[in-house]
């Protein structure tokens, strides 16, 4: 099992920047990949972005260039860098991890973009 709490989430006016926090423990293996997705309300769940354990990265085509993930292999945190937000990046963001252990997620933290 692997247990995933994440922090940072809040309201933010359109054009500001949010920085999420994903911190991971339990039965952690050292090949894994942590990343983020989001669901806005009536629509479906969509990868933010994901970084694997040698810090190789991919990013949804709605954040390239606005968003950075990033990881801390001695915290086994994950952080997500949010900047120039839109009042379309309002939604519930998930931190999940992915590994040996199988696929585990966050409760997930709100993000509110104001227009």
């Amino acid at each position: 099992q692997v247990q995933l709490v994440e922090s940072g989430g809040g309201l933010v006016q359109a054009g500001g920047s949010l920085r999420l926090s994903c911190v991971a423990s339990g039965s952690i293996f050292s090949i894994n990949a942590m990343g983020w997705y989001r669901r806005a309300p009536g629509k479906q769940r969509e990868l933010v972005a994901i970084v694997s354990s040698g810090d190789t990265t991919q990013y949804g085509d709605s954040v390239k260039g606005r968003f950075t993930i990033s990881r801390d292999h001695a915290k086994d945190t994950v952080y997500l860098q949010m900047n120039n937000l839109k009042p379309e990046d309002t939604a519930v963001y998930y931190c999940n991890w992915f590994g040996r252990a199988g696929s585990f997620w966050g409760r997930g933290t709100q993000v509110t973009v104001s227009s």
